[in-house]
């Protein structure tokens, strides 16, 4: 069975970082588009960051860019989301998905958005104090 487990969550003061990992069973990460997304309270679910397979080009949503940073770790069969400089806002329960591509239909999807990707982690929660 296809399985995705997010990792690394927690509580941290505003300016602290923390990791977050999606480690996949059943399946080979590295041969899909992987995202992160999350949900706050009350908030739609919202692209975070998300790589793709063919190139390794990634995507961040505006609010993200320039402190978190997305990466493989194709021997551990992982995709971890690195969060520095977080803010109260960031609060949210973070969770990674695949795309395999059943809902593109041209070379720019997958992007991030999280209609495109099929398979999802359970989430974990991440939590910045002020």
């Amino acid at each position: 069975q296809l399985q995705l487990v997010e990792s690394g969550g927690g509580l941290v003061q505003s300016g602290g970082s923390l990791r977050l990992s999606c480690a996949a069973s059943g399946f080979t990460l590295d041969y899909y588009a992987i995202g992160w997304f999350r949900q706050a309270p009350g908030k739609e679910r919202e692209g975070v960051s998300c790589i793709r397979s063919s190139d390794g080009s990634t995507n961040y949503a505006e609010s993200v860019k320039g402190r978190f940073t997305i990466s493989r770790d194709n021997a551990k069969n992982t995709v971890s989301l690195q969060m520095n400089s977080l803010k109260p806002e960031d609060t949210a329960v973070y969770y990674c998905a695949a795309a395999f591509g059943g809902v593109c239909s041209d070379f720019t999807c997958p992007s991030c958005i999280p209609y495109e990707y099929e398979s999802w982690g359970q989430g974990t929660q991440v939590t910045v104090s002020s």
